[in-house]
């Protein structure tokens, strides 16, 4: 059994889609960063870095395994299952895009939502610099679609979920992914399979 530290964040969907397309048994625990959850001790035991996601995975031989960070706990289960994360030289392809998404989207798309819809002070410096980088980052990304079905090549890996979750909510925050029509075809394609709306559809 996997325990799921989770919320309903870009980061925090990415943990839940992958354990619903892997079929994996796991226990939700809602860890509400509004109320500043995640600086708990008990918390902070999991997850120094006081963010979400995280799990830990107690169906193993020895101590349970905990895991941190979106990027790493995407990783650890594709190993786990042999699913979502293919091997030999594919697999550097894969984590090349995952480790893209680590970098680029997840933080930048964050920053821009940061300072277009939640900060009090509007800084438009800040938000014309973030939001330039999204659009920068989902004409890389509308380029690499161009040339194959998936981040990874012909098939849906651990990549695809890595930065779907926050391409799709640049929308929220003035920019619109399905402005790029290879992102937007992806991104349909990835909303209609029923992991990701089991997923998509969870709330504390």
């Amino acid at each position: 059994m996997i325990d799921a530290y989770v919320w309903t964040t870009p980061n925090g969907f990415k943990a839940l889609i992958a354990l619903e397309e892997l079929s994996l048994p796991y226990t939700l625990h809602w860890i509400d960063i509004t109320k500043g959850e995640q600086k708990t001790p008990a918390y902070l035991a999991i997850n120094p870095n006081n963010k979400i996601p995280a799990i830990v995975d107690r169906g193993v031989d020895g101590p349970p395994v905990t895991v941190f960070e979106s990027g790493a706990v995407l990783t650890y289960l594709g190993d786990k299952t042999g699913q979502l994360l293919p091997a030999g030289r594919a697999r550097y392809l894969a984590l090349e895009w995952l480790f893209f998404g680590a970098g680029g989207p997840g933080p930048m798309i964050g920053q821009l939502g940061y300072w277009a819809h939640f900060s009090q002070d509007k800084y438009p410096p800040a938000i014309e610099r973030y939001k330039t980088e999204t659009e920068r980052l989902l004409g890389v990304v509308d380029r690499r679609l161009g040339e194959s079905a998936y981040l990874a090549g012909a098939g849906y890996t651990v990549a695809d979920i890595m930065n779907f979750t926050w391409l799709r909510a640049s929308s929220r925050f003035g920019v619109e992914p399905k402005n790029w029509p290879n992102v937007a075809r992806w991104l349909g394609e990835i909303e209609a399979r029923p992991a990701v709306q089991r997923a998509l559809a969870m709330k504390p």
